[in-house]
């Protein structure tokens, strides 16, 4: 029964490179949110902020 199992197991190398392709562009991201946290210089912040809060509010139907 384990060897049935164990042979329908992908290898290691497509296990890492699986796991790879989820925590590669996920890392990216997450980097890139913390850069833009830190990083934006104070008008290009507040600009963002008025953005946010001049939205109109969604008309009920």
């Amino acid at each position: 029964m384990w060897s049935t199992f164990l042979g329908l197991m992908p290898s290691g190398l497509v296990l890492i490179c699986t796991i790879l392709s989820f925590v590669v562009p996920l890392g990216t991201y997450l980097i890139n949110q913390l850069l833009h946290k830190n990083g934006d210089p104070p008008w290009k912040q507040q600009n963002e902020t008025a953005q946010q809060q001049s939205k109109p509010p969604e008309a009920k139907s």
